[in-house]
């Protein structure tokens, strides 16, 4: 009886998050502990509410396809976005939806549904009880207490439309506005107040922080007929002490770049432009050849692992049909390719 009623809660609760159909489905049980694995955010399309969770067992070279939904019996929703493991549960941001779901990462059962955003796109912890969120049409960074699951603030981001991902340098939060901007905030966590802006090039769209305490951001330059402009999009390396651009590569116009990410060492940055390439740390410019050659298909997701440097690149095929995800060893050797849902996205590596 306790059973059913924690599943009637659940599919109350997420009947109120959106209009999306969410359920009932069947249920099954999973059991992960004690593997190392990834989690694969399948975006889905918009406002068909397709959106999916896919986990592969790293070890095995297994794949489970629809976890989200066969483990709790409800759909996952309308475009995820993300996912962040933080103290054992998964944090997964689905935007369109407006709601963010945590579910326990080795058995992918809900354990809190969170809502009262307006369109999440990351969660960034800035401790162990406080997170933000972005918002793609949100004014202001959502601040999350931890402990309750429940919205606690909001921090005003007057003056720009939207905030995208977050990476920290001691009390500092950095935050990309991508969307018709050409800034990075700079938020004392302390006081949850932005006290800075960096200048980079139009739309700013990933970031990482390297070994030795820089800033990378790269920015796509928008596109043509782009109210906000077009310009060539660049690479900007800066320094979190003074918040001063120290180095900066350009692209070519026709260039595209994004999903900036980098390796367990943090020296060596990656990126996608059509094909995925490589550059270093304390490179001086830009690499002239990819280190996996563009196919003529649509790569669309990238992450390096923060354990093995092992590479895994999603392709979206068409967006419609089902993805795929290339395993790369970090000397760029194929070494498996995994069966995904509709536009794989974003990664979350969930370590033993």
């Amino acid at each position: 009886m306790k059973k059913i009623l924690n599943y009637i809660s659940i599919v109350t609760l997420a009947a109120a998050v959106s209009c999306m159909d969410y359920g009932p489905k069947n249920e099954s049980d999973f059991n992960y502990h004690g593997s190392d694995g990834l989690f694969i955010v399948n975006e889905g399309n918009f406002m068909y509410g397709n959106a999916s969770l896919s986990y592969y067992d790293i070890d095995k070279q297994h794949t489970e396809n629809e976890v989200f939904v066969n483990a709790n019996g409800i759909k996952l929703g309308d475009v995820a976005q993300s996912m962040t493991i933080h103290n054992g549960l998964g944090y997964i941001v689905v935007n369109n939806s407006g709601v963010i779901f945590t579910i326990d990462v080795n058995t992918f059962k809900i354990v809190d549904i969170i809502t009262g955003f307006t369109s999440p796109r990351y969660i960034h912890f800035v401790n162990d009880s406080k997170a933000y969120v972005s918002d793609l049409y949100s004014s202001k960074i959502y601040i999350l207490n931890t402990v309750t699951k429940k919205i606690s603030g909001s921090i005003s981001i007057s003056g720009h439309r939207s905030t995208e991902q977050m990476v920290q340098s001691g009390k500092y939060v950095f935050t990309n506005c991508w969307s018709y901007d050409n800034k990075i905030l700079v938020i004392d966590s302390d006081n949850d107040l932005i006290v800075d802006s960096i200048t980079v090039g139009i739309q700013p769209n990933s970031l990482v922080i390297d070994k030795n305490n820089k800033l990378w951001v790269l920015t796509d330059g928008g596109y043509q007929g782009n109210p906000y402009g077009h310009e060539i999009p660049s690479l900007y390396c800066i320094n979190v002490s003074d918040f001063e651009t120290e180095k900066k590569f350009d692209f070519e116009l026709s260039d595209s770049p994004s999903r900036l990410c980098i390796n367990n060492s943090l020296d060596t940055l990656y990126f996608l432009n059509k094909s995925v390439w490589q550059i270093s740390a304390d490179a001086t410019e830009l690499p002239t050849i990819p280190i996996i050659p563009y196919k003529g298909t649509i790569y669309y997701g990238l992450a390096v692992s923060p354990k093995t440097s092992e590479i895994y690149l999603a392709d979206a095929v068409d967006y419609v049909q089902n993805g795929k995800i290339y395993r790369y060893t970090a000397q760029y050797v194929c070494i498996d390719t995994i069966d995904a849902g509709v536009s794989p996205s974003n990664f979350c590596f969930k370590f033993k």
